[in-house]
């Protein structure tokens, strides 16, 4: 399924969605102004969710200026990769990770942590940034910000439902029946539907980005060691971060915060350093 599809698949089960609630919480009336709410909601996802995302985290574009050895390490993987360069922007979090958004290699970005400047050496973050420029390649960014801003409205979604199972609203018989049992169900089900849209999207491609990260890079190991270091930090240094955009991070900043790590948005960090490895063993950089 090419990304073009994926995206029309996302926006129409958010649409989907939000009619079937509307219909739910105020009948006939409320479908409409659902599909109204659905329209408005398929633009800014299609358009400006990379914005979304960025400002949601308060991140800051960094300047040529301010990091030029930055801008030059992003803009040599760049051109390995293939692609127009991605902005660069700092999130003023002390947990080191990083993600890439935007609507494809012809305009995207990646953001950094404080954090992650603070931990890792030019080498290790070498390893992260051709990750994230590897999202860019594969146009998994796209998908990933959707993903998130479609999660965001699902986390809405369920408190407007839990409001209105306070209030009673919409319990009229003759019309539109909200039972107890039924918003119940709603409230459960929701965020599952986000988790398989999180899902569907994440552990499989990053294993893809990592190999490609790691061959623009030259060296598998850079992105091994980055890894090693920022599992075991994220752990000791958490972090507020909106579930609907976990996803979209290097590591799960959520990691052991979560009830049921079976459900984790990223593939367990020792497989994707024990697959690093290997690799580099067969691009004879390790014996």
């Amino acid at each position: 399924m090419n990304y073009r599809v994926k995206t029309v698949f996302f926006l129409g089960l958010l649409t989907g969605l939000l009619i079937l609630l509307g219909k739910w919480i105020g009948g006939y009336y409320g479908m409409f102004f659902a599909l109204i709410f659905a329209g408005i909601m398929n633009f800014v996802s299609y358009w400006f969710s990379d914005k979304i995302v960025l400002t949601m985290y308060g991140a800051k574009k960094i300047g040529y200026e301010e990091a030029p050895w930055l801008h030059d390490m992003v803009h040599e993987l760049s051109q390995r990769a293939g692609i127009k360069k991605p902005e660069i922007y700092l999130i003023p979090m002390e947990q080191p990770n990083a993600f890439a958004t935007g609507r494809g290699p012809e305009k995207s970005a990646i953001a950094v942590t404080a954090g992650i400047l603070n931990i890792l050496n030019r080498e290790e973050l070498k390893g992260v940034l051709a990750h994230e420029i590897g999202h860019v390649k594969n146009r998994d960014v796209f998908i990933a910000s959707i993903a998130a801003t479609i999660a965001g409205a699902i986390s809405m979604i369920i408190y407007w439902l839990q409001w209105a199972l306070f209030f009673g609203f919409g319990r009229d018989d003759d019309e539109n029946p909200l039972s107890l049992i039924g918003t119940l169900l709603l409230i459960i089900i929701t965020p599952i539907i986000a988790m398989i849209i999180q899902l569907a999207i994440s552990r499989s491609r990053e294993y893809l980005a990592d190999e490609f990260g790691a061959k623009i890079s030259g060296n598998p190991l850079y992105l091994a060691k980055a890894l090693e270091k920022i599992s075991y930090a994220v752990r000791r240094i958490p972090a507020q971060v909106n579930q609907g955009t976990a996803h979209l991070f290097i590591e799960n900043p959520l990691k052991g915060q979560n009830l049921i790590e079976l459900f984790s948005t990223h593939p367990p960090v020792e497989k994707r350093i024990e697959r690093l490895v290997k690799l580099a063993r067969k691009m004879g950089i390790v014996g």
